[in-house]
């Protein structure tokens, strides 16, 4: 089969009958007494997943970390909240708004084992951690922890702290394949001195795809007296874990990636002693001690996303977390152990499966990476992002679990073709 035909079939896909749940309970009673490592590597299993999503068929997309497609139940029931919402106008504002978005914060606390009293609904993993980063109260000569490798939007606040407060910002530089975890705490545990207020660290480097030891480095970190904000933009419903094993002060996330909520729609955690010690960046009205509404209220906004995110939990509950962990991880081991030995190809992504999840990074020695992005795109109908940062030079592949090992197959060979 050769390549346009192919994306057009796997685009036919996406056009199947609108999702029902009982579709997806028949699919998972045929694979359930399988492993999750043979679930993983099913293709008809996950065939029947991409059928859910409808998927452009004009090149393989291998970007999904930017963004992650809505399922068509998702989409479908946005667009019905929207409707509903209009429908009642003021009435619905004015009634169960703030209810609805304290059982949408409730439900997003499940996923990883916190009280929906610590978590407040927000945009994205920018705004989440930005709220926290201008809302310490700096003084003249405090310093954070922060790498290198780390989101720019956040290393931009802390500039901007650095510049209006007199914060001093020490950078360290994660390695991409660190021989253990003590390598990676002895790294942050260097930059610390007795005028440390805050470090921030990435659960999942969104870049590469390396998992950190977030709670070894918490615990380091709260032992020197240090809080530990975590960036976990894209480790949120990618991998299965509980806030009180990472035990750190404050996490964001975006619910856009890897849960597929509406596009604008994320989370903030804070561990609910810490609430009060942060200040508010946009005013809000007098409430009780440790209500974290105080923390981003935005005025009015679209709360059809707020509902809509309760449907993408649904979707996932139903397809289960540890099944699309599996599937994510097989998926990055799957192209990467094929393409880590070819001559002049570096991976920057560490081979150990705890140590990724479904993001993976390759580079090409010799080919600047957005040349290689380009050739990709333009001759093998393949889109990436690049990514040209302090110690990581290649292209971020971030499939999802709407992606084919035949899509990897042909993103493989691709490789193989331009680094020989």
């Amino acid at each position: 089969m050769d390549k346009r035909t192919f994306l057009r079939n796997v685009g036919l896909m996406g056009l199947a009958a609108p999702l029902n749940f009982v579709h997806i309970e028949a699919a998972i009673a045929d694979v359930e007494q399988l492993s999750l490592a043979d679930i993983a590597k099913d293709e008809d299993f996950w065939l029947k997943v991409r059928g859910h999503y409808e998927l452009k068929p004009d090149y393989i997309n291998l970007e999904n970390g930017y963004y992650c497609f809505m399922p068509k139940h998702t989409m479908d029931r946005l667009i019905e909240h929207m409707r509903s919402v209009n429908y009642e106008g003021s009435y619905y504002m004015r009634t169960v708004q703030n209810e609805n978005k304290r059982k949408v914060a409730d439900k997003v606390a499940e996923i990883v084992g916190c009280t929906g009293e610590e978590v407040a609904i927000t945009r994205n993993t920018t705004e989440s951690l930005d709220l926290i980063i201008g809302g310490k109260h700096w003084n003249t000569g405090d310093e954070a922890v922060m790498a290198e490798q780390d989101y720019g939007a956040m290393l931009d606040h802390f500039k901007f702290v650095e510049r209006r407060f007199g914060v001093v910002n020490r950078l360290v530089s994660v390695p991409n394949h660190p021989k253990d975890d003590q390598e990676i705490v002895d790294l942050y545990a260097s930059a610390i001195t007795d005028k440390t207020r805050l470090l921030m660290v990435c659960h999942m480097v969104n870049i590469t795809g390396q998992i950190l030891p977030v709670r070894k480095i918490a615990d380091m970190a709260h032992a020197r007296g240090v809080e530990v904000m975590v960036d976990g933009a894209h480790a949120f419903s990618h991998i299965d874990f509980n806030m009180k094993d990472l035990d750190c002060d404050y996490y964001g996330t975006s619910l856009h990636k890897w849960l597929s909520a509406p596009l604008g729609s994320g989370m903030l955690y804070v561990k609910k002693e810490k609430i009060d010690g942060i200040w508010p960046l946009l005013a809000e009205r007098d409430l009780e001690p440790g209500d974290m509404r105080r923390l981003n209220h935005i005025g009015t906004h679209p709360v059809h996303t707020d509902l809509a995110i309760l449907d993408a939990i649904d979707y996932q509950n139903a397809i289960g977390l540890p099944r699309k962990e599996a599937r994510l991880k097989f998926l990055q081991h799957y192209w990467t152990s094929q393409v880590r030995d070819l001559p002049r190809v570096i991976v920057n992504t560490p081979a150990q499966m705890s140590r990724h999840g479904g993001i993976g990074n390759v580079g090409i020695d010799g080919i600047e990476p957005a040349d290689l992005a380009k050739t990709l795109m333009d001759k093998f109908g393949i889109f990436t992002v690049a990514i040209d940062r302090p110690g990581v030079k290649g292209l971020r592949i971030t499939p999802n679990i709407y992606t084919t090992t035949e899509e990897l197959d042909i993103f493989v060979n691709a490789i193989r073709k331009l680094s020989s």
